[in-house]
């Protein structure tokens, strides 16, 4: 197994799959916002990616420092509001590490994953690409993943390296829960809408993600793959 570089790692999903990439042999290199909570399975370096400067000079000097064979593009924020409410100031942070992170780090991780003989990009994406109230700038941003991810494959693929995007559908995690009061009742119908039945959790996210770094999955590449308990292809049956 080689380095992965996973942003977003602090919590949650990208918590998960650092743990997961850990235990599959990968070394680490977490990018977060802020220093995760307990030990952390790797390296850390903490970045804003909603500055480019910060974010350019942290992952060059991590380029810099060895070989890297894998990039999960997971760091994502959101602001709920419905179009009248929307902040133009929050849509440009979304936009900014939800998308233009991913193509930043990408471009400057490019020279190493070149080097490796089983490179990978897997970003993260989410359900709320389909449409969802209240998530016009947040979908917005996931929505511009799927493009993005099928035009970065076709780019890549010559030197070997597949793109493909996994999409949450709704994941049991700080993230969910900071968007979705779980005590709401909308919060609840979301969940009994789900064709199975409850929410997800950030390992079986994880496992998807594991499973596109894998050497079994090259010949896979441009792909956006639902995690989302069935929610994405209509309701469960009567």
């Amino acid at each position: 197994m080689g380095s992965a570089l996973i942003t977003g790692a602090g919590r949650g999903i990208g918590r998960a799959v650092a743990e997961a990439a850990a235990r599959a042999g990968h070394r680490v290199i977490g990018v977060t916002r802020s220093r995760p909570p307990g030990d952390f399975p790797g390296e850390v370096a903490i970045v804003d990616l909603r500055d480019d400067a910060a974010l350019s000079r942290s992952v060059a000097a991590i380029v810099e420092r060895g070989p890297i064979d894998a990039v999960v593009n997971n760091a994502g924020i959101i602001t709920v509001a419905p179009l009248p409410e929307i902040d133009i100031a929050d849509t440009d942070a979304m936009w900014a590490v939800n998308t233009r992170a991913v193509i930043r780090v990408a471009q400057l991780c490019l020279p190493r994953l070149r080097q490796s003989t089983c490179a990978r990009i897997v970003n993260i994406g989410s359900r709320a690409a389909l449409g969802k109230i209240g998530r016009i700038g947040y979908g917005s941003t996931k929505a511009a993943l799927t493009g993005l991810t099928r035009s970065m494959a076709l780019e890549l693929a010559p030197h070997g390296i597949t793109v493909n995007c996994v999409a949450p559908g709704p994941i049991a995690t700080e993230f969910f829960t900071g968007a979705n009061d779980p005590t709401s009742p909308a919060t609840r119908a979301l969940a009994e809408s789900v064709p199975l039945g409850r929410l997800g959790r950030p390992e079986e996210v994880a496992a998807v993600v594991l499973f596109f770094l894998s050497a079994d999955a090259g010949f896979i590449t441009g792909q956006t793959l639902y995690v989302c308990g069935g929610l994405t292809i209509g309701a469960p049956p009567e």
